[in-house]
């Protein structure tokens, strides 16, 4: 169970994964020793799964999103996990999900452009058969993004 200051922890390390340990036990009105062991704990116990750094995707020229809803009529394992397999080695591949509902699963894509997406999209639809519908929206704007989840008090 988390208590205050393990939430207080995630909460500093989702806004900048750089501070330091000295920093962090600052924060919370710890010595270096127990601050980095609740770290280690969180990290042992999956709360932290890994420390990144966010790059901007316009700046390296991948400015298009977009959203691709898929359906199937194949629903056996093996095909699952071939198709699993297939979108894990395409790196434009940024989230992966099965859903419920109308469609049975949705990918964000990132590539530099409709050509690129056209190119990434023939890939997928080449290598992976059993694909009765696909549609993609793409993103206009960015309103709103991040990847801090939204911790309770």
């Amino acid at each position: 169970m988390l208590d205050k200051i393990d939430r207080t922890l995630l909460r500093l390390l989702q806004q900048d994964c750089t501070l330091s340990l000295q920093a962090l036990a600052e924060s919370v009105n710890l010595t270096s020793t127990p601050c980095w062991k609740r770290l280690k704990r969180l990290e042992d116990s999956g709360y932290i799964r890994g420390r990144v750094a966010l790059l901007d995707g316009d700046k390296l020229g991948l400015g298009l999103t977009a959203f691709m809803l898929v359906k199937t009529q194949q629903h056996n394992r093996e095909w699952y996990q071939h198709f699993v397999s297939q979108t894990e080695q395409m790196p434009e591949v940024l989230a992966f999900y099965r859903m419920a509902g109308e469609y049975d699963y949705l990918l964000q894509i990132q590539v530099a452009d409709m050509k690129s997406y056209d190119i990434f999209y023939k890939k997928l639809v080449n290598g992976v058969p059993g694909l009765i519908e696909v549609t993609s929206s793409f993103a206009m704007e960015r309103i709103k993004y991040t990847t801090a989840l939204p911790l309770p008090e």
